[in-house]
């Protein structure tokens, strides 16, 4: 059950003992989360003049994230989070330096696939290791709920500024300098949260290990997979198709601004949002919230020039951290004991994954239909998975089945 939250209570999660230097690092490493694949996306559309080939290699990205999240996830559940992301932190800075190496060599499109997918399955997934931390330092209650909210509000802060650093970046002398600039960035924030003492501190409990469908053995979980695959895939198409707006409109710089406007009314609505969460009920507010997503973008394929796409994007932008805080907060109803961190490697596997789906099918509706069949398509494919989640919104009421190993192997502090 979700905890109507405060002021008092995000002040109170922000300053408990151990969470000032992780917060501060995780700043850092998580500002370019909406910066690697769209700098890689504006990149390889500079260097190919195709935003289909573009889509194509950011979605390999997406793809090995989705890989990556679930794998560092276990992996964190198991070892702890210091190891792997100093780990990942390393190989992530190898492969964006080959991968840069591929694009300026104009390597093929399956060459660079492959590179993005390696570029992707490193990225350090600083986010769920936070999410782990925060049901360590926190009981149960309004301060964790904060935290969570926290977190969501705080990546819709970096989707904000995230897209429009991109786009400037893209927009200079070089085209990989948003890749350069997003990557750096994230290193070192990702190492700098793994070395910080509370971080360095979590160990997991010893124990049988779960079973090899880890977090997904729970109904529930894998439901909250599908919503969070639908949120993705409705965003992909947008992030896709808003550059294209902009670059026909003869304005390709302001892409990037474009998409950070829905982000802005994500985080308002959102603080607003999370003292008063509606429906209060889980297994209906996360069909509810999808269901209005996708209604909300398929105003965006109305022709009303830039001014207007960024005006129906900012009304949509309200559902965003709405649903990114409900996924978040189903975990503590429907993940196995035991899963924490790699629960919320599926769910950012599942966001990803959509992306994935969303801007590789957006990219061939820009280049051969049109886009605003892209924003109406992004509208369906939202309302469709919305479908599905009414569908099984009894695994989510229904929690953990009681035949799930109850052994906890959570990081301990």
């Amino acid at each position: 059950m979700s905890h109507s939250v405060s002021f008092a209570d995000y002040r109170a999660a922000l300053t408990t003992p151990g969470a000032r230097w992780p917060v501060l690092t995780a700043v850092l490493a998580r500002l370019p989360i909406a910066m690697v694949g769209l700098s890689l996306l504006f990149y390889v559309q500079r260097v190919t003049s195709s935003f289909a080939t573009a889509g194509l290699v950011s979605a390999g990205a997406l793809v090995g994230v989705a890989v990556g999240s679930v794998l560092q996830g276990r992996i964190m559940d198991r070892l702890g989070p210091s190891r792997p992301l100093l780990v990942s932190s390393a190989a992530f800075a190898a492969l964006v330096t080959v991968a840069i190496f591929g694009v300026e060599q104009r390597a093929n499109t399956a060459v660079l696939v492959v590179l993005a997918v390696g570029v992707g399955v490193t990225q350090p997934t600083v986010g769920s290791a936070s999410r782990a931390m925060w049901s360590r330092l926190l009981p149960a209650g309004r301060a964790r709920q904060a935290a969570y909210n926290y977190d969501a509000i705080s990546i819709e802060v970096f989707f904000i500024l995230g897209p429009g650093i991109s786009g400037l970046l893209s927009g200079a002398a070089w085209a990989g300098t948003g890749m350069v600039v997003a990557s750096v960035i994230q290193t070192v924030g990702a190492i700098g949260f793994a070395l910080t003492r509370t971080v360095r501190g979590l160990r997991p409990l010893r124990g049988e290990l779960p079973g090899y469908l880890g977090a997904l053995a729970s109904p529930g979980m894998r439901t909250v997979v599908v919503a969070a695959m639908g949120f993705g895939a409705v965003i992909g198409f947008v992030e896709v198709a808003v550059p294209a707006a902009a670059t026909a409109a003869g304005h390709q710089s302001l892409g990037g601004v474009m998409i950070s406007a829905w982000s802005v009314s994500s985080v308002i609505f959102g603080v607003v949002y999370g003292m008063r969460p509606w429906p209060r009920a889980m297994h209906l507010r996360l069909p509810f919230l999808l269901a209005a997503f996708g209604v909300l973008v398929a105003f965006s394929s109305i022709p009303t020039g830039l001014v207007g796409l960024t005006l129906t994007l900012l009304i949509a932008g309200t559902m965003i951290t709405a649903q990114s805080t409900a996924h978040s907060t189903a975990l503590e109803q429907v993940a196995p004991p035991g899963t924490v961190t790699e629960a919320f490697g599926w769910v950012i596997t599942a966001v990803t994954l959509g992306l994935a789906l969303g801007q590789s099918v957006s990219g061939y509706f820009v280049d051969h239909v049109s886009v605003s069949a892209s924003f109406l398509a992004a509208s369906v494919v939202g309302l469709i998975f919305a479908g599905l989640v009414f569908l099984l919104r009894g695994t989510i009421s229904r929690g953990v089945p009681t035949a799930t190993p109850q052994k906890d192997h959570a990081l301990a502090s």
